[in-house]
């Protein structure tokens, strides 16, 4: 099979497309011939030796991707060859085949594989956060940073979905539009714009999705409600930000981490009902999943480019035919 295939932290520039062995069955797993596999942030940060989680050597990244299967353990029950599915691996999905558990795997019906390999990630993650962690109520107000890249962008959607007002917070008038067709209420361009002050005169937030960190996440955190809630997604601005713990104190603010990644493998019940959710929410056109950009296999530095540098307004897709 063809992969990227890192032997060593370095620049995503400087890994390669090879050809490999492919990875052999295990139980509880399918094998999937993968047509499409979404990029991610963290995809990006694995690569360099950034993230929290550093895979032995060697390893093909990518956590999402979408194909049909090829073939399954004698242990799975509820799959077949030929079915098309969508999963979710820690690494591996930037390959021409992955072997993934059945557990994070579920079938796609008709739905694009384009579609569904940018599925998982961005908008589980999202929906966790806001269902699960934030537990978002309807006629709460969100706020959203970095709202029109792949997570971002999901959570404005799905926070519209669930009846919140929505405040999509971005660097850009192109980006802001985008977060505007996808159902955000109120924009703010924070390149240009006190994001303080702009939050409070919108009468502040219940809730904050934070997918971007650095000189924005305390300016935000000062704008939450009593009894506000900020999630933490990640720190897509660089710097992870030191935050005064009395902010906390004076409004009974919860801080709440999110990680999705573990809590699929923990809650796998839980994973399933939300991607059923999130399923039925596209089927009924509730949320549009938004594709910035497709790129070959072998143009994958492009393609992390484009979200690496911040200018994906959505999904960055590979292909792999």
């Amino acid at each position: 099979m063809r992969a990227i295939v890192c032997h060593e932290f370095k620049s995503y520039t400087d890994h390669k497309v090879e050809t490999i062995e492919a990875p052999a069955l295990k139980p509880g797993h399918v094998r999937i011939a993968v047509e499409a596999a979404g990029v991610n942030f963290p995809d990006i940060l694995m690569t360099e030796g950034k993230y929290q989680i550093k895979p032995p050597f060697p390893f093909v990244p990518g956590a999402e991707c979408a194909g049909v299967i090829t073939e399954l353990a004698d242990d799975v029950p509820y799959l077949k060859v030929g079915d098309r599915v969508g999963t979710m691996v820690m690494n591996g999905a930037f390959a021409t085949e992955v072997v993934a558990p059945m557990m994070v795997t579920w079938p796609l019906g008709d739905m694009p594989f384009d579609v569904a390999a940018g599925l998982a990630l961005v908008y589980g993650t999202s929906y966790y956060a806001l269902k699960q962690r934030a537990q978002l109520k309807a006629g709460e107000t969100l706020l959203v940073l970095g709202a029109a890249g792949g997570v971002g962008l999901a959570a404005v959607e799905l926070g519209k979905a669930m009846g919140a007002t929505v405040i999509a917070a971005a660097s850009t008038a192109e980006k802001l539009a985008v977060c505007r067709e996808h159902g955000a209420d109120h924009l703010i361009n924070y390149s240009e714009e006190d994001l303080k002050s702009r939050v409070k005169e919108l009468g502040g937030a219940d809730v904050i999705y934070d997918p971007v960190g650095d000189k924005f996440a305390e300016p935000a955190m000062r704008t939450l409600k009593w009894y506000g809630r900020y999630m933490v997604i990640g720190f897509a601005g660089g710097e992870i930000p030191k935050i005064p713990l009395n902010l906390a104190l004076l409004k009974s603010i919860d801080i709440r981490g999110v990680f999705w990644g573990t809590w699929t493998m923990k809650d796998p019940k839980g994973h399933r009902e939300n991607m059923g959710e999130i399923m039925e929410m596209v089927r009924s056109g509730t949320i549009k999943p938004r594709i910035s950009g497709h790129y070959p296999l072998d143009d994958f530095v492009e393609a992390f480019d484009e979200l690496a540098n911040r200018r994906a307004m959505g999904k960055v897709i590979l292909t792999m035919t």
